[in-house]
């Protein structure tokens, strides 16, 4: 059983990545053995969860301070007292930052060492991960249970990262993640005879190894659960209201719904992705938020600019040119800034096919801007190709786009391997968790810690992120 490795590939996109994180340019800056040791931290990383699991308040129906008293009551019910404290970005100001607290000896509150229990239950890798993140275990996500499990016991939970474990199974002894204990909700006989008719909770964890707060139900007028990242690309692109903006692939929508509150539900937000469940949970979220500017197509994004000049009557996809006076392009990417992520069974060839489909997107998008209106590209992955290669490659193409500095500044400067400036990687936010501090801490620390201080940790400990700003200085 193994603890805490590093986030498994296939070698060759291992390979892959870590050519990138070790171009020519950063070898050439940090020498080999440090950008070596930066990309192995960064694999290990991944696989644990960030510092802190954070939600945006939907300030459209309430101000921050209001919610901030309202969700401290919420969780002092939901979840042990002594672990719950919480503070607000200093940038990012609508952002709550809760800590994950990984389970250590020391940490006396949560009484004794947490005892690996006969009765095993084995969860799928994205399971998992979402049990890291603070969820309870479902049913669908358990893929084995000892055959002596019935309801009510005290079971370990286990993660099968590699995929490895038959459906079913009584026992596994392949590699598995020790996720913590729980109490099992139902017996296995119930589990595996009714499925896949049973969704509901299969295993509430009790004693997880990481302690993350659970936002389920809480609030859910009021609070989003969104990564710090994705909070500040809504920031950078700076919606104002009356302004005409496209979200280009906008599900699930907590992008959408940002730009919407910050332009004070004045304008129009338009939203588009190509998967019609998502786009109804887009519908969703913006009724529960109480937002009405948002209006939610199913439309292929790269089909999204009318090629005939036809005049726009209906205002629905596709649209005329230089429709919008701002638009945010979240592409669709590899992913591989996410966290925790144990396990990815995407082959190189499923990784780097989003590159092509990405600068499809964005010529649209530079064609429905209009002339003087902004351009913000970001992506939840790590890779080269994805981020600052794009960017080298937008200024290259659309000669009338230049890069900008962005507001807040949250994230670190571009990678270096793209071609880019000195002055061009400044202007770029990329997450990038390689080197942070010890997770290794209890609450009482985060309460003695200056906002300031937490704050720039919950900056260096998220997942990873890239966001690039652009106006278009002239029309097409």
């Amino acid at each position: 059983m193994s603890i805490f490795p590093k986030i498994s590939l296939r070698l060759e996109v291992e390979s892959y990545l870590k050519a990138g994180f070790m171009n020519e340019e950063v070898v050439s800056v940090l020498g080999k053995e440090a950008a070596e040791r930066k990309f192995e931290t960064l694999l290990h990383k991944l696989s644990h969860p960030p510092s802190f699991t954070t939600v945006r308040v939907n300030t459209h129906l309430a101000s921050v301070q209001h919610v901030k008293s309202l969700l401290f009551d919420e969780l002092q019910k939901k979840e042990n007292p002594k672990a719950v404290h919480f503070v607000f970005h200093t940038l990012c100001t609508e952002t709550c930052l809760q800590r994950n607290v990984r389970w250590r000896k020391t940490d006396a509150w949560r009484g004794n060492n947490i005892k690996q229990q006969p009765c095993e239950v084995i969860v799928g890798a994205q399971c998992g991960n979402a049990v890291l993140r603070g969820a309870h275990v479902y049913v669908p996500g358990i893929v084995s249970a000892s055959k002596f499990m019935k309801g009510g016991d005290v079971v370990s939970v286990y993660s099968d990262i590699k995929g490895k474990c038959k459906k079913g199974a009584k026992e596994f002894d392949g590699t598995k993640i020790f996720l913590g204990n729980g109490i099992s909700e139902l017996s296995r006989k119930e589990i595996f005879s009714r499925l896949p008719e049973l969704k509901g909770i299969g295993v509430r964890m009790t004693d997880p190894v990481y302690l993350s707060p659970s936002f389920d139900n809480v609030l859910p007028s009021y609070l989003f659960l969104q990564n710090l990242p994705s909070a500040a690309v809504s920031h950078v692109l700076d919606p104002q209201p009356g302004e005409k903006i496209l979200d280009l692939c906008a599900a699930p929508g907590g992008k959408t719904t940002h730009v919407a509150a910050l332009m004070h539900d004045q304008g129009e937000v338009i939203a588009l992705d190509k998967i019609s469940n998502k786009v109804e949970k887009i519908k969703q979220n913006a009724l529960l938020l109480g937002l009405n500017s948002i209006r939610a197509f199913c439309f292929d994004g790269t089909k999204a600019l009318k090629l005939d000049m036809v005049k726009d009557t209906d205002g629905e996809p596709p649209f005329l040119p230089e429709s919008f006076d701002r638009i945010l392009l979240d592409a669709p990417c590899s992913g591989l800034g996410q966290r925790p992520n144990m396990a990815c069974t995407w082959t190189l060839k499923e990784v780097t096919s989003y590159q092509p489909l990405q600068r499809k997107l964005f010529t649209v998008a530079v064609e429905l801007l209009k002339p003087g209106g902004v351009l913000v590209y970001s992506t939840c992955t790590v890779t080269l190709a994805e981020n600052e290669e794009q960017v080298a490659w937008a200024l290259k193409t659309f000669p009338h786009l230049q890069l900008q500095r962005q507001d807040p500044q949250v994230g670190g400067e571009g990678m270096l391997g793209a071609g880019l400036s000195s002055e061009q990687l400044k202007r770029l936010q990329r997450f990038d968790p390689c080197v942070v501090p010890s997770q290794d801490s209890d609450t009482g620390s985060l309460r003695d810690a200056r906002i300031e201080d937490t704050s720039w940790l919950a900056n260096k400990d998220c997942i990873g992120f890239f966001i690039a700003k652009f106006v278009k200085c002239r029309s097409t």
